[in-house]
């Protein structure tokens, strides 16, 4: 994250022709909700295995846990200074920023094929300007909290739609099962039963809307853009390029310049960018190509525990007993929907 910033890939075959790396961040990040979408590099990552597991990756990992789990709090803090569309604008212009700096230093190019361009448009749009920008619209009305809760949904909608839009994928008993447990888990930690009293419904439904537009955009890219020879840093340095374009236009036509900046508001939408969208990215692949995208997407299962603390503890934001019961309901059906039976 979407997450924070960043995709959520739909429950496929870890087998599949894996498409262009795009996720720059939880949604809270680019494409990137985080667990799945590291199955785009599964094709070219070493298998996971003892030998390769070191004090280095895991805290590298444990840093990518944190940042994207902050990522919801940044996006809460931003939004106390700046207008919702100013901290998406921020959040992919630092880190479209960060990525550039690092292909100068790698010395690769951008893509050049204006077929590419078209196609990474479309993904900057359904992965990056528009969860990002629904999420910090729904962090006006509802806690950071539940804003990470509805990100980890996004492994739940990728596989209701993969069924639909993904020939290979086909439901199974233990997909269908994790698909109604997850989706419990959202009754749940809305608290159904209470008729959502309490409950912003309309920052809820941008939230999970947010959370929807992570698989949609990666059935997208997995469609149009699964063959493509550029390296994952130019992809999704372009796509976060695109990103900051669209919502540049968007900013200016419908929300009126800042009249100042505070300081700490300005630091949350930096650190959202700089660290949750860009240095995010390049932790979430050198995990995938050091130990395999099995371990790497358990950063998933962290990043709602994260959020909940701090929201909590640096926000005050107040929680309930069936928040953190139907965060784990949710998580468990999203690890059900990803899952695959053993083999004998």
């Amino acid at each position: 994250m979407s997450t924070t910033d960043a995709p959520a890939a739909p429950a496929t075959s870890t087998d599949a022709p894996p498409p262009p790396g795009l996720n720059t961040g939880p949604g809270p990040g680019t494409a990137p909700a985080p667990a799945s979408t590291t199955r785009a590099s599964v094709a070219t990552a070493p298998q996971d295995g003892p030998a390769r597991r070191t004090v280095a990756w895991r805290v590298r990992f444990a840093v990518l846990c944190l940042v994207w789990g902050f990522s919801f709090l940044f996006i809460k803090v931003g939004t106390e200074g700046f207008a919702p569309l100013q901290v998406t604008l921020g959040r992919v212009a630092f880190g479209a920023l960060v990525l550039l700096v690092f292909l100068a230093i790698k010395r690769e190019r951008l893509p050049r094929s204006a077929r590419t361009w078209g196609h990474l448009a479309v993904a900057a749009f359904l992965l990056n300007a528009l969860p990002f920008s629904l999420f910090a619209y729904s962090e006006l009305t509802i806690p950071s909290t539940l804003a990470s809760i509805c990100n980890a949904t996004s492994p739940l909608w990728g596989m209701a739609l993969s069924v639909v839009a993904l020939s290979e994928d086909r439901p199974t008993r233990r997909r269908v099962a994790g698909l109604g447990i997850g989706f419990l888990g959202v009754l749940t930690v809305l608290g159904a039963w209470q008729g959502f009293s309490g409950t912003d419904l309309t920052g809820t439904a941008m939230a999970l809307g947010a959370s929807l537009s992570y698989p949609i955009g990666w059935i997208y890219v997995r469609r149009t853009l699964a063959r493509d020879q550029h390296s994952h840093l130019a992809m999704s340095s372009t796509q976060l390029l695109l990103a900051t374009a669209q919502l540049a236009v968007v900013t200016a036509l419908f929300t009126p310049m800042p009249t100042s900046f505070p300081l700490v508001p300005l630091l949350a939408v930096f650190a959202l960018g700089a660290l949750g969208t860009g240095v995010a990215f390049l932790l979430q692949y050198g995990l995938v190509a050091e130990v395999g995208p099995t371990t790497a997407q358990m950063v998933t299962y962290f990043i709602p525990v994260i959020a909940t603390a701090s929201g909590v503890a640096l926000l005050n934001e107040h929680l309930t007993w069936n928040t953190p019961l139907g965060a784990l309901i949710v998580l468990a059906g999203a690890a059900l929907t990803q899952s695959k039976p053993r083999t004998p």
